[in-house]
């Protein structure tokens, strides 16, 4: 359950002198790859961080109940056949972080996951436009809690981050959080869409002060999704919230991630930028829908005898 002192008054002065370097965080970016173990057991150990941080989403036009359900029984045991011999789970057996789906899914989800301890996150608030009148929105967030749903997924407005108006996008993101309730509320940004990094800063510290539990890179739908760079600058701004605040927001990249190195590498990014303490489910998620499969086959060729 969230934490409703969490929302904070938005100061636009001290917003206005957040910048960011976009070649120095750029460079940081390329760096990244090089700090990701190679092989050996902090690899593996990375692997399974990874998928206990997934969010096991499906959002396509086409989804059916049954595929939901299906998606939901792979979500509470994702090692399956892989014993990880050389570097065992922990116990009791990890499961992903959450199981993400539309808002007209919800109730099977929680059906389908009653009994696990396993949250259904709700994509609404006209996912993945955010184009749609402010109160259309805020009563589909309010009807995937009627649902069930335990966290939901929301795309600020583009247009208030692109303009600048950041009261504006403050007020947005308050009503997100008074709709959303006790749910844990995931604010995506869609980033590959602001133009800038210095937007990019500026849009997730109005969202943070305005309640969000995490800030989400995108809705995986734009032309450019979860980049390095901006993930580094958004825990950069949540590394200065919780400085300031004490209020830890959780950091959530979302979008083209689909091959185990590039998880490790933003597992890597969250370990440099925030520490190790970020690497729970409840500080740092990863959405996707095909990547479980490519950590799953490296798992499993490592637990059958690579590992040195």
């Amino acid at each position: 359950m969230t934490d409703r002192s969490r929302v904070l008054p938005l100061d636009l002065e001290a917003l206005h002198t957040l910048s960011a370097d976009e070649a120095r965080v750029k460079e940081r970016a390329r760096a990244l790859a090089a700090g990701v173990p190679a092989r050996g057991s902090a690899r593996v150990g990375d692997l399974v961080t990874a998928v206990t941080a997934i969010d096991l989403t499906t959002l396509s036009d086409d989804d059916t109940v049954e595929r939901v359900r299906q998606l939901c029984r792979r979500a509470q045991t994702p090692l399956s056949g892989t014993a990880l011999r050389a570097v065992p789970p922990p116990s009791p057996a990890p499961h992903v972080a959450a199981v993400c789906v539309a808002e007209r899914f919800v109730a099977a989800a929680v059906g389908a996951l009653a009994g696990s301890r396993i949250p259904v996150a709700a994509a609404t608030g006209d996912f993945p436009r955010g184009q749609a009148p402010l109160e259309q929105r805020l009563g589909q967030i309010r009807a995937a809690v009627r649902d069930g749903a335990d966290e939901i997924d929301v795309v600020i407005t583009r247009d208030h981050a692109r303009g600048g108006v950041w009261q504006v996008l403050y007020d947005e993101v308050r009503a997100f959080r008074d709709a959303a309730g006790d749910a844990l509320l995931k604010v995506i940004l869609a980033t590959g869409d602001l133009g800038t990094l210095e937007t990019v800063a500026r849009a997730a510290t109005t969202a943070m002060l305005a309640g969000a539990d995490f800030i989400k890179t995108s809705t995986g739908k734009e032309q450019v999704n979860a980049t390095l760079a901006a993930g580094i600058v958004m825990a950069d701004m949540i590394r200065r919230h919780h400085d300031r605040t004490g209020i830890a927001v959780g950091l959530k990249p979302a979008g083209g991630i689909r091959t185990a190195q590039r998880a490790l590498e933003w597992i890597q990014l969250v370990r440099r930028e925030l520490g190790d303490r970020w690497l729970t489910p409840e500080r740092f998620r990863i959405g996707a829908s095909g990547l479980l499969d490519d950590l799953q086959r490296e798992l499993a060729e490592l637990d059958e005898g690579s590992l040195p």
